[in-house]
């Protein structure tokens, strides 16, 4: 027998470059909105809320709505810019928008008393 055969399998791991830990950080956050948001049209009136033209608290508008597109177009070219921008640049643009996010998921957790809802946020 050959020596080959008897040796147990060595895993290596393998070093991950920090833009693609970003990327995929900014991939994860995205997904983490998605289903939020999946199972938030399961509370009870929220797809009545949605017809009388409410998102949230707020009224369905033009400018709400582009403000929420925005907020969802930011993750997504961070998912690319993370892995093209110059390391300083990379590394400002992720500080600045990740502290911007942060912001925004602690003011979507302001009376809020769904567990999913929270679950989520502390994880986004």
């Amino acid at each position: 027998m050959s020596a080959n055969k008897n040796t147990a399998r060595i895993l290596e791991d393998t070093q991950i470059d920090v833009k693609l830990k970003l990327s995929a950080l900014w991939v994860a956050l995205m997904l983490l909105y998605i289903y939020a948001d999946i199972l938030s049209l399961f509370r009870p009136g929220t797809l009545n809320k949605m017809i009388e033209g409410f998102m949230g608290p707020f009224p369905a508008t033009q400018g709400s709505l582009f403000v929420a597109a925005i907020m969802m177009i930011i993750p997504a070219v961070m998912v690319f810019l993370s892995l093209i921008l110059k390391p300083k640049v990379n590394r400002a643009v992720n500080i600045a928008t990740g502290i911007l996010y942060i912001l925004v998921n602690i003011s979507n957790l302001i009376g809020e008393s769904w567990a999913y809802y929270i679950a989520f946020g502390v994880l986004e």
